[in-house]
């Protein structure tokens, strides 16, 4: 029985701390997102002084970093900055993440700050890419789902959000 207690104890330590609850959404269908669809991506924008300027606020004010690359082109990047601009979420997501939106152009712009973060394979996965990243070590967070959003709109509104809280801590 006191080794048991004990295993327990040390798989209760070793677990990651409970993601924060999602919040649950007003909208349950993105024909209810505001119109028209957002254009978040700056084509003249220096990505790298924005990702920097992004993990230096992050780090500052203890959230994670949520680097979101894609671009004007991408539909589904559209309704994912959509989605997070619902009041209730982006209330969520201010609380919890420093955001910063990277434009990849055709797969030919900024692709070396994906490599910063150890992702090589040039977002094959798709857009929106999203990298959860610790600010304090630049460690990537969600490796193997960067592209879990590529076909936003085949989610749901909920299903966006709760993708978003599952890294939240």
């Amino acid at each position: 029985m006191r080794f048991l207690l004990t295993a327990a104890l040390a798989v209760s330590l070793a677990a990651p701390a409970a993601a924060a609850t999602a919040p649950r959404l007003p909208i349950t269908s993105f024909e209810q997102l505001a119109k028209p669809l957002p254009l978040p991506y700056d084509e003249s924008a220096n990505a790298q002084a924005a990702v920097a300027a992004a993990r230096a606020k992050a780090k500052k004010a203890h959230k994670l970093l949520l680097i979101d690359f894609g671009g004007n082109w991408c539909l589904d990047c559209r309704i994912l900055a959509a989605t997070i601009e619902v009041p209730a979420l982006k209330a969520f997501v201010d609380r919890h993440y420093e955001v910063v939106t990277v434009n990849i152009g055709r797969y030919d712009a900024n692709m070396d700050i994906p490599v910063a973060y150890g992702v090589t394979d040039k977002l094959k996965g798709g857009v929106p890419a999203l990298l959860v990243v610790d600010p304090r070590n630049g460690k990537l967070l969600d490796g193997g789902h960067i592209s879990a959003l590529e076909d936003a709109r085949h989610m749901s509104p909920q299903g966006l959000a709760d993708w978003l809280a599952q890294w939240t801590r």
